[in-house]
């Protein structure tokens, strides 16, 4: 450790430099630290941070100011590992405790005295450091207590080392400290999750404790997963406008529901659930005595539906102890192997995997993996929007009040300030935001003409896209990315037949009828060329597809 450096020291060197005494007597040296927080999602540990954390437990390193670091005899790092709840995203692709035991194993190996404090995601806040450091304490019962006399940040991020020095905190820059730095962990983690398989050259500098968790867990390939993901966002949703609350508040409120609309026809056996949301039907398919040998498996995407369904698990939701959840990509491959499965639920999920796939394509190669992992005697089961028999046929929407000239507008702020500024327009005068929206979205071209200045021309398919989509301005910016016409029964009548299974006899389409009579009709008639009122057509699918024994 560095010496202490005594008052009168300080003043022979001041007057050795020509300082003034009253200058030399005002200089202070600052306390030994007990804490060196290192904070960061730490997914790939470095040979470099060890050596930098050898040098500021040694005392030979300075602060951004060039000031010597002393530090106790004592002293501990903390490694406090940010986003530890998150996994399979863009920026966490490792789950935190696979973080936590790299972690673990260099402080072992190193003889590096380290407390591991996991810290779960918040959303943006200036508070974040401050968060951390409360972290820092509950999770030490207050045995370290960090305060900017007490501890150091380590820190090479601007950003994140910013907001620590905002609440007096001296930084240790690390790599940003060094004129010919190393690559940072995250440029390490940029490197892996875009190499190919067999390159190597990533783990250069990364040190042999992270290098041991990947490849015993085959990190490797998740990261390179993740990072070719089509579907998901930087923090492992659909979109980043989605409001998960609400969306789990209408799964769980239509699972009683759906699970009666499926339940004649499940086959016992390996029951998957795809796009399974929070669980909500394979709660009620645990409470089936005639199910209670079968295994209940969930599929989902979206972190935050994920992360409820494991919840819901571990408070015992599910009456059959055969439950299990999985955050896997179904756009990504095959999810089990060839003429394993019974029953594949897929229940609001199809018109999702044309929306934020590469269309139709998408939902072809999800068939026929459907097709091929569902067993002789089995069945799919896919509950979902609609679009009408004849997509192509010319109508009218007449609106029963606004203005379908009204312009559209950039719509920015939070869910609830745009539906706010949508909620103040008549459905009428939405048209031409939905337009804009939708198009820019969905990457649909979506074309209409105006007839006057309640109705407009059409294709009857884009005449309901507009029509089921309209009423849901709480989540405007996410439900424009969603196309719910893009098939008619007849459509996947085709696709079924076509990757090899048969459609049975009771399936077909359906008409929501509480929003014709709630949304539809209230809002709107719907005319064919000539002018004349048609029945609104169908919204729905319900679709079972067996393989033949």
């Amino acid at each position: 450790m560095t010496s202490t450096t005594t008052s009168a020291e300080g003043a022979v060197s001041a007057a050795a430099t020509g300082v003034a005494d009253g200058a030399a007597d005002a200089r202070t040296v600052a306390p030994a630290v007990a804490m060196v927080i290192v904070p960061g999602r730490h997914h790939l540990l470095t040979a470099f941070q060890v050596a930098a954390l050898r040098r500021l437990l040694a005392g030979d390193e300075v602060d951004e100011a060039g000031a010597p670091i002393r530090v106790a005899d004592d002293a501990v790092v903390v490694w406090a590992l940010t986003s530890a709840n998150q996994a399979s995203t863009r920026r966490n692709p490792f789950p935190g405790h696979r973080r936590e035991a790299a972690i673990e194993i260099l402080a072992h190996v190193e003889g590096i005295p380290s407390v591991v404090v996991p810290v779960v995601d918040v959303p943006p806040t200036p508070r974040f450091a401050a968060l951390t450091l409360k972290a820092v304490e509950h999770a030490t019962a207050s045995r370290l207590l960090p305060t900017p006399e007490t501890a150091v940040v380590a820190c090479s991020t601007e950003a994140v080392a910013a907001m620590y020095r905002d609440l007096g905190y001296r930084i240790a820059p690390l790599e940003a400290g060094v004129a010919d730095a190393p690559p940072t962990p995250w440029q390490h983690l940029d490197a892996l999750m875009a190499s190919e398989p067999g390159d190597e050259s990533w783990r250069d500098g990364v040190h042999a404790a992270s290098l041991d968790i990947v490849d015993r867990y085959a990190l490797d390939a998740l990261a390179r997963m993740v990072a070719s993901d089509p579907v998901v966002g930087d923090e492992g949703g659909l979109t980043e406008t989605r409001d998960y609350r609400s969306y789990s508040r209408s799964f769980e409120a239509a699972a009683e529901r759906k699970w009666a609309q499926a339940r004649p026809f499940v086959v016992p056996g390996r029951i998957v659930d795809v796009g399974c949301a929070t669980g909500g039907m394979l709660e009620r398919a645990a409470r089936e005595p005639a199910l209670a040998e079968s295994d209940l498996i969930g599929i989902e995407v979206a972190a935050p539906l994920y992360d409820e369904c494991v919840h819901k698990l571990s408070q015992g939701a599910f009456a059959n102890p055969s439950t299990f959840f999985y955050r896997r990509n179904i756009m990504a491959g095959a999810l089990f192997p060839d003429r394993s499965i019974a029953t594949t639920l897929t229940f609001a999920l199809t018109h999702e995997i044309v929306s934020y796939g590469d269309g139709l394509p998408s939902l072809e190669r999800f068939a026929e993996a459907i097709a091929a992992q569902t067993q002789p005697g089995g069945v799919w089961i896919n509950s979902d929007v609609c679009g009408p028999a004849d997509l192509a046929l010319p109508v009218r929407l007449r609106f029963a009040e606004g203005d379908v000239r009204t312009p559209a507008r950039m719509l920015s702020g939070t869910n609830a300030e745009v539906a706010a500024a949508l909620d103040a327009l008549p459905v009428g005068s939405r048209v031409a935001q939905f337009a804009q929206d939708f198009r820019a979205a969905s990457g649909s071209h979506w074309p209409y003409e105006v007839v006057d200045e309640r109705t407009i021309a059409l294709a009857q398919g884009d005449a309901m896209e507009l029509m089921t989509k309209v009423h849901y301005t709480g989540n405007w910016l996410s439900e424009m990315h969603e196309r719910f016409c893009a098939l008619s029964w007849g459509d996947w009548v085709d696709l079924v037949e076509r990757v090899g299974l048969e459609v049975d006899e009771r399936s077909g389409p359906w008409r929501n009828d509480w929003m014709v009579e709630h949304r539809f009709d209230p809002d709107a008639t719907l005319l064919a060329a000539s002018g004349d009122p048609i029945p609104w057509p169908d919204t729905h699918v319900l679709l079972v597809a067996r393989r033949p024994h």
